[in-house]
């Protein structure tokens, strides 16, 4: 049994999530990624920071290789912001349907989540539809805590930082998670997007130090966020 556990959680299925999770397996760290079933495939450009970056959905076929080792969660069919989407039967096929689609491509139940868009992305109405409707176990939120203590609220979960929002927070909080000696249960959770380590290539590097700093520890279970937040571990 542990008392320390890390994971990371990453949205949209993008073609960056390869090189990642190439990262990842490197330090035998888990995640979860969040992919929007019905935009898989698509391909777009974004301008972030003032940088143009390729926005390049998997294709449907390629995901139970690609996120193999990994878990794939549900972010709904086309990425609405449930809060604004007024009619809650829209509101449970957006999750329902995407968790089949998701289901049916890695062979296994998903049953976790991520709520899309930026913002406020969640609300007591959204958070309980799926709660009471489907069989997801949890559903996170883009909101952080910056803090260790396992945020109470599976439907409404925060994580610990946001990636790279502040560098020197990570690897400070990183330190610190290390160091940490308590008998009771604390999670580092992680999230972004992996199409936004390409706005500066040197990203990349930074992430991946981080990721080698944190591996290999005894005191720490490493595990997918289904794992970390509805597991045994403790």
């Amino acid at each position: 049994m542990f008392n320390k556990a890390i994971t990371f959680s990453y949205d949209d299925g993008v073609t960056q999530d390869i090189r990642l999770i190439e990262i990842f397996n490197k330090y035998n760290l888990k995640a979860t990624f969040n992919l929007n079933s019905e935009l898989l495939g698509i391909e777009h450009t974004l301008v972030r920071e003032g940088v143009n970056i390729k926005h390049i959905k998997n294709n449907p076929g390629d995901v139970k290789y690609i996120y193999d080792g990994h878990e794939v969660a549900v972010h709904t069919l086309t990425h609405p912001n449930l809060t604004q989407v007024k009619d809650d039967a829209e509101v449970l096929r957006q999750v329902k349907k995407d968790r089949e689609n998701l289901s049916q491509l890695v062979g296994y139940e998903v049953e976790g989540m991520a709520y899309p868009s930026g913002g406020v992305n969640c609300d007591d109405r959204v958070a309980k539809i799926i709660k009471d409707n489907t069989i997801i176990k949890y559903a996170r939120t883009i909101g952080v805590t910056h803090s260790f203590e396992p945020y109470e609220d599976l439907y409404q979960y925060k994580g610990t930082l946001y990636h790279h929002g502040n560098w020197n927070e990570l690897f400070d909080m990183g330190q610190k998670f290390l160091e940490l000696e308590t008998d009771t249960p604390k999670v580092f959770y992680i999230w972004g997007h992996a199409y936004e380590f390409d706005i500066f290539p040197e990203r990349w590097a930074i992430f991946e130090e981080f990721c080698k700093m944190m591996s290999g520890k005894k005191d720490i279970f490493y595990g997918t966020n289904k794992e970390v937040l509805c597991g045994e571990w403790r």
